[in-house]
């Protein structure tokens, strides 16, 4: 890929390293994105390994480093962390017709559109796997051979499904209260049907239900993945629907540590309180 031009546009000093956000142009999504970036202070030394987390629904970049408290554990780990935005943006691109907030802007569920007129700039699937990386392999502080990824509810259905269809490409991968089975769920549903049009089977791709169906251990490797549930979750019964995930897990031996939180929702305070053990578990399985 051609070299990316990257500016800077917010720096922010954080447990001794550095909050940044930067914008570019994106040829993958055809359109100017956002994404933050936390150098922890061992990056003013050596090249750091990278943790993306993916956020979910109406978010942007910066929902999940202004509301989580990450910093100070990737800090004390030496961990930079890359928050992209969870769709296309400007002038141009298009939303749900209806604005509803689970479609659209702030909703690109991290698959690649095949349906107009979505497919001109709703491309999130190459955009996180393809064009991102390339980019930040161009930053000198961080060390690009070792990724891991997380995420939130379609972020964490976006990390899972990512990790699953890549074996190796991540070091390890968790979720909080991800949707795990995108095509038997309304949210995932109205998505996928309008991203990747009516035939169900182009939408088993981008299901980590059905991907972790058809997962083989003996070809993708040893699997593990860590999940923190709140059992206080509106969206629990109806959008996320963790129990089918872990059945094929547990059919294809797939090591998934499911933890269900009493009395936790859906919410940053949720992130918030378990974030700590989510960065210790990427940071080990780094090498940190």
């Amino acid at each position: 890929m051609r070299h990316v031009k990257i500016e800077q546009v917010g720096s922010t000093v954080c447990f001794g390293g550095e909050q940044l956000r930067f914008r570019h142009h994106s040829s993958v999504l055809n359109c100017e994105m956002n994404f933050s970036l936390y150098l922890p202070p061992q990056a003013k030394n050596k090249p750091v390994p990278v943790l993306y987390w993916l956020s979910g629904l109406t978010c942007t970049d910066e929902n999940f480093v202004q509301k989580s408290g990450a910093q100070q554990y990737a800090a004390k780990n030496g961990l930079a962390i890359v928050t992209p935005d969870t769709s296309p943006r400007g002038e141009g691109v298009e939303d749900d017709p209806e604005g509803a907030y689970d479609f659209g802007l702030g909703a690109g569920f991290y698959v690649n559109a095949t349906e107009a007129p979505w497919d001109a700039h709703y491309q999130m699937y190459d955009y996180v796997m393809t064009e991102l990386p390339a980019i930040l392999a161009g930053i000198e502080a961080l060390d690009c051979s070792r990724t891991s990824i997380l995420g939130h509810s379609m972020g964490g259905h976006g990390a899972l499904m990512c990790a699953l269809r890549n074996p190796g490409r991540f070091a390890s991968v968790s979720a909080f209260a991800p949707i795990v089975a995108p095509s038997e769920c309304p949210w995932g549903r109205k998505a996928f049907a309008n991203y990747l049009g009516s035939d169900e089977r182009a939408w088993q791709q981008y299901d980590s239900t059905a991907l972790a169906n058809c997962y083989d251990s003996n070809t993708g490797g040893k699997l593990a993945i860590l999940i923190d549930q709140g059992d206080a979750d509106d969206f629990l019964e109806e959008q996320l629907l963790p129990h089918l995930f872990e059945q094929v897990c547990a059919k294809n031996g797939i090591d998934l540590n499911l933890r269900m939180r009493p009395g936790y929702d859906h919410g940053f305070l949720f992130i918030a309180t378990f974030i700590e053990e989510h960065i210790n578990y990427h940071a080990k399985a780094l090498g940190l």
